[in-house]
């Protein structure tokens, strides 16, 4: 009852707040509550400073934070909602025996990229236009030093090394790191089961009515340990699975770090705690039906494969055409250098994996194949529409060129357009209320507590 309570306060969000916006929010929470701190805990890769929230004086201590990729606001509303709701109910902060410690954005110059598609009305071609996700090196959740085999990796982005020094700093006995995904339905990644934490937080999904996500995982070395439940992992996972398929050096493809959740584990120990909640924006009605449809996941699967390897080619040779225009050292330039690296490989590894493997043999679920088809294709375009973003930098760099350069811009803008229109043609989708996903992630911290 007292969940129910505290989720019923929750405002109906219409639109996502800006950097400026949240971090005005967090200065008067500071301002007005004399149980509040707003402290810096490192800058940004262009100098801005990222802030951490903290509240209450429990024994132990918490860490929340949000934007841990930058296309993904949903964390930082949920985070924006409960600092408020925990500076102004002390007694419940304190009877939680926690302190909490909240970054409501820890990318904020890639939150910042973002900021395109977070006010007005929320469609997929807006977000896809808008987009920018960071080359894996630079995600602040995939930037974590780590020492495995042939893999090193020692250069953690400012950001995340921000994070590392709070978390050797106050050793959280629970970590939650907010994500969001498009398509697709709730899912978890947590450290291990305990209590009933397991069957509470499915319940708790489905009686706050948002589907389950029931289709593909998201590698196929993600190990499920229930219905929408995974478990949390670190890089070593996928270099071990590259290994056991016959990569001989993993280093070929793995450029990044490893996980938070893996950082916290060696700092701590396994016993400490972490949760990340997967929350889409859009629903549609396959999402969680787990009929069998007539077709076969496997062919299905190799089809979503040809389709995303058919966006790979058209995104190299668009890049190739931009390339000599622009400033190599920016952000956007990084991830789309990036993301085409490992497309191709990726593409023909898990091409060859997917007609051998057992994991594909039988029947799709109507689920899955709504994955299949729609859903991680729709992920691909999002890449290469960074191609076009790119296009606007470099005319920037090179206006003597902007003709040419506009109408590289313009035919993938508009060839993306149409690959969007029609891999939505006759989807009847609905984008889910801002304020129904921020109860979602609340309540699933609030619930993990409990068990915990």
């Amino acid at each position: 009852m007292e969940l129910e309570k505290i989720l019923n306060q929750v405002p109906e969000y219409k639109e996502f707040l800006t950097i400026a916006e949240l971090d005005d929010s967090s200065k008067k929470l500071a301002q007005t509550f004399d149980h509040v701190d707003l402290k810096e805990i490192g800058k940004s890769r262009e100098g801005r400073t990222i802030h951490c929230l903290k509240i209450g004086e429990g024994k132990e201590n918490v860490l929340l934070f949000a934007f841990p990729h930058p296309n993904e606001p949903i964390g930082s509303m949920t985070l924006e909602f409960l600092s408020d709701f925990l500076a102004k109910n002390p007694d419940f902060t304190k009877k939680t025996g926690y302190t909490w410690y909240i970054i409501k954005a820890i990318d904020i110059d890639g939150a910042i990229l973002n900021e395109g598609w977070f006010k007005g009305k929320f469609t997929p071609l807006k977000y896809a236009k808008n987009n920018y996700r960071p080359a894996s090196h630079e995600q602040v959740e995939w930037s974590f030093p780590i020492n495995y085999k042939k893999l090193k990796f020692e250069t953690p982005a400012p950001e995340t090394q921000a994070l590392m020094h709070l978390i050797q700093k106050i050793k959280p006995k629970f970590m939650y790191s907010l994500h969001n995904s498009g398509f697709g339905g709730v899912y978890f990644y947590l450290s291990y089961g305990i209590g009933n934490l397991f069957e509470d937080l499915v319940t708790f999904v489905k009686k706050e009515q948002l589907p389950l996500h029931l289709g593909e995982p998201e590698a196929p070395y993600i190990k499920k340990l229930n219905e929408a439940i995974f478990q949390m992992f670190g890089i070593q996972n996928q270099y071990d699975y590259l290994e056991e398929k016959g990569i001989e050096n993993p280093t070929e493809f793995i450029k990044h770090g490893t996980s938070s959740y893996d950082y916290l584990k060696n700092v701590t120990s396994e016993k400490n705690f972490t949760l990340v909640c997967e929350i889409p924006y859009f629903y549609h009605n396959s999402i969680d039906d787990t009929s069998l449809t007539k077709f076969e996941r496997r062919e299905l699967r190799m089809q979503s494969l040809e389709y995303k390897k058919e966006i790979a080619i058209e995104m190299k040779k668009n890049f190739r055409q931009i390339k000599k225009f622009c400033d190599k050292s920016t952000r956007m330039y990084t991830a789309v250098k990036d993301y085409i690296r490992i497309m191709r490989p990726g593409l023909e590894l898990e091409i060859n994996v997917t007609k051998t493997s057992p994991l594909y043999d039988g029947k799709a679920t109507v689920s899955q194949a709504f994955d299949l088809n729609v859903a991680s294709r729709y992920y691909t375009l999002l890449r290469i529409s960074m191609v076009a973003r790119l296009c606007k930098e470099a005319i920037l760099v090179h206006p003597e060129n902007k003709v040419e350069i506009t109408k590289i811009k313009v035919g993938l803008e508009k060839w993306i357009e149409q690959k969007i229109s029609d891999l939505l043609l006759n989807i009847e989708f609905e984008v889910i209320p801002i304020q129904k996903l921020v109860r979602v992630q609340v309540g699933s911290a609030l619930i993990t507590l409990k068990n915990l």
